[in-house]
This record gives C-alpha cells, sequence and structure tokens, in this order.
C-alpha cells in the first residue's frame, strides 16, 4: 500500500480524503448487495451477506485493536465501546450506543441502507442474521466474554424512529447474564 499522498496532506484534506473513503465504502457495500440480489435472488443475497459480515466485524475489530491498542483494563464492555466508536459502520450509519456498567445498547435511528432500499421501493432487506454475526464475531476480539442480544432488527417489527437495537452485555463464568 502506497501511502506517501498522505503526508503532503493538511487535517482538512486528510478528513475530507476520509469522508470519501467511508462513502466510498457503503457504496460498494450497497451495489455490491444489489447486484447480487438481481443476479442470484434476495434470499441468497441475504446469506451471502450473513457470511461476508459475520467474517468482517472479527477482521475490522483486530484491525482496530492493533491500530488502536487496548489496556487490559479496556476489555470487557469499556474496550467494545472505545473500539465500536472507531468502527467505520458506526460512523456511516450513526449507531447510537449507550453505556451503563452492566450493557451497553446500541440502536440504529436511521438506517441509511434501508431508508435508500424504501425510498426506491425495494422493501427492507433482512439483516438481523448479518448483524448478529458482525456484532458477535467483532465483540469476540474485544473480550470472548461479551454476549450480544438482539431486541428487534428486520425482518421483525420495529418502531418508526428505530431500525435496529442491539444489547451487549458479559457472561459471568457460569455462562449467566451477568447484567440481570
Amino acid at each position: 500500500m502506497n501511502t506517501e499522498m498522505f503526508d503532503k496532506m493538511e487535517a482538512p484534506e486528510l478528513r475530507s480524503y476520509i469522508e470519501f473513503l467511508l462513502w466510498n465504502y457503503r457504496v460498494v457495500d450497497a451495489f455490491w448487495f444489489l447486484y447480487t440480489a438481481e443476479q442470484f435472488g434476495q434470499e441468497s443475497a441475504e446469506h451471502v451477506n450473513e457470511r461476508v459480515w459475520h467474517r468482517v466485524g472479527g477482521i475490522a475489530a483486530r484491525g482496530l485493536v492493533k491500530a488502536f491498542p487496548l489496556g487490559v483494563e479496556e476489555r470487557g464492555l469499556k474496550g467494545l465501546v472505545k473500539t465500536m466508536r472507531l468502527f467505520p459502520w458506526t460512523i456511516l450509519i450513526g449507531y447510537h450506543i449507550k453505556e451503563s456498567d452492566d450493557e451497553v445498547i446500541l440502536t440504529v435511528p436511521s438506517c441509511p441502507v434501508q431508508v435508500a432500499r424504501l425510498r426506491r421501493g425495494l422493501g427492507e432487506f433482512v439483516c438481523k442474521e448479518m448483524h448478529r454475526g458482525e456484532f458477535d464475531s467483532f465483540a469476540k476480539v474485544i473480550d470472548d466474554r461479551i454476549e450480544v442480544e438482539c431486541i428487534f432488527a428486520p425482518p421483525d417489527p420495529h418502531p418508526e424512529d428505530t431500525f435496529c437495537k442491539w444489547r451487549f452485555f458479559l457472561k459471568d463464568a457460569g455462562g449467566r447474564d451477568s447484567g440481570s
């Protein structure tokens, strides 16, 4: 990878380039999904998407932890939140992350992907298992005690002002939810 051009960029230019990269990342993902669904069917595209994002979540978390190391004290839910805030999709989608001592709630008030599909008359795509795998593989890199619970996500019914909601919590040594 040749990154020499970045050495000559000032902060505003670097920021613009990062914004372009994030936008382009989303566009590639969107067209990949649309064309896969067009050629092989919606259900097949959703299945392949699940497989991709089950891998991508962990890969992204490992890359972020390598670039922005977590101290031992930052494992668990605090480490998850710190790392999740750097995840490109948190920035792209605008995840809302609410922390407490025993759980983290991630909500998506407006999903640009689903909003664009609805605007084009395509309907929501099923993303629940895709995100379950993505979030689980991401969380397990941070701390293998972190569990992920889907409160709701498409195809589940959801409020107009929230597309999906997820809960992250630690399992204790006996396998019980330490947040209950």
